[in-house]
C-alpha cells in the first residue's frame, strides 16, 4: 500500500476535499483522492475555509447596504460555492425521516431526486434562520469559524456512524479513523479559537450537541448515515454555530 493511503494527513487532500465538498475548480489528483478517500476528511474544514472567505468578503463589502442584504448576499454565496450539496441533503433527509415508514422506503424517498412537504418546509425554516443568524453575527469571521467547525462535525459523524446503504457517496469513501476525525475538529476548533476568541468554545458545544443529535435520529431511522445525512449535520451544524456566535 503507499504511503499516501495510510498518513494521517497529506497535503493533496487540501484539494481533494475541495473538490469533493464545493464546485471550486481546483486540480486534483483523481487516483489520489479515490485511494486515500475518507482519510482526506481531515481537511474538509478547509473545504469549509474556501467557500466561506469569499462569502464572508462579500458579506463585508456590502455591509453598507444593511444586515439584511449582506447576509443573504453571503447565504447566496455560500450555496453557489458548494452546489446546493448540504441544503439537498437537509431537504432529502427532512423527506425519508418522516416520509417513510420503514428503513427501505425512508431510503428510497432520499435517493429520489423529487423534494416533497417536509424537504420544503426544512429548507424554508433552515434557510430563513441562516439568514437572519448571518444578520446577528458581530464579525463576519464568525461565518467562516462556523464553516470550519460544521465541516469537522461531518467527519465526526461519518466516523461514528456505519453505512445506512453500501452503494452511496459516503460509502463509496469509507469511514475515517477516531484519528482523522479529531485531527478534523481540532484544527477546525483552534482555527474557531483565533477567528472568534473564547465564543468559540460555545460554537463548539453547539455543534457537537447538533452533531450527536442528528447521528442519534439517523442511526434510529436509517440504522446509519449516508451522504444526506452528511450534509444534512453540515447545515445544521453551521446554523448552531453561528446562533451561538451571534449569541
Amino acid at each position: 500500500m503507499r504511503q499516501s493511503d495510510t498518513a494521517l494527513a497529506k497535503w493533496q487532500d487540501i484539494p481533494a476535499a475541495i473538490g469533493l465538498l464545493t464546485r471550486i475548480p481546483v486540480p486534483v489528483d483523481m487516483e489520489f483522492a479515490t485511494a486515500r478517500g475518507s482519510k482526506a476528511a481531515w481537511a474538509w474544514p478547509l473545504a469549509g475555509l474556501a467557500v466561506a472567505l469569499p462569502a464572508a468578503a462579500l458579506g463585508w463589502l456590502f455591509s453598507g447596504f444593511g444586515a439584511g442584504i449582506a447576509a443573504g448576499i453571503a447565504l447566496v454565496t455560500l450555496i453557489v460555492l458548494t452546489g446546493a450539496l448540504h441544503e439537498d441533503g437537509l431537504a432529502d433527509c427532512a423527506d425519508g425521516f418522516w416520509g417513510g415508514y420503514t428503513k427501505e422506503r425512508r431510503l428510497e424517498i432520499m435517493k429520489d431526486s423529487r423534494v416533497g412537504s417536509y424537504g420544503v418546509i426544512a429548507l424554508v425554516l433552515g434557510l430563513g434562520l441562516k439568514w437572519q443568524a448571518l444578520t446577528v453575527i458581530d464579525t463576519w469571521a464568525a461565518l467562516i469559524a462556523a464553516a470550519l467547525l460544521s465541516r469537522a462535525a461531518m467527519a465526526g459523524v461519518m466516523a461514528a456512524l456505519p453505512f445506512a446503504r453500501e452503494n452511496g457517496l459516503a460509502a463509496a469513501q469509507g469511514r475515517p479513523s477516531r484519528e482523522t476525525a479529531l485531527l478534523s475538529a481540532g484544527l477546525a476548533f483552534v482555527a474557531a479559537l483565533l477567528l472568534c476568541g473564547s465564543s468559540a468554545l460555545l460554537a463548539l458545544l453547539a455543534v457537537a450537541a447538533v452533531a450527536v443529535l442528528t447521528a442519534r435520529i439517523a442511526q434510529a431511522k436509517l440504522g446509519g448515515q449516508t451522504g444526506d445525512v452528511l450534509g444534512a449535520t453540515q447545515f445544521l451544524a453551521e446554523l448552531a454555530a453561528l446562533i451561538a456566535l451571534g449569541a
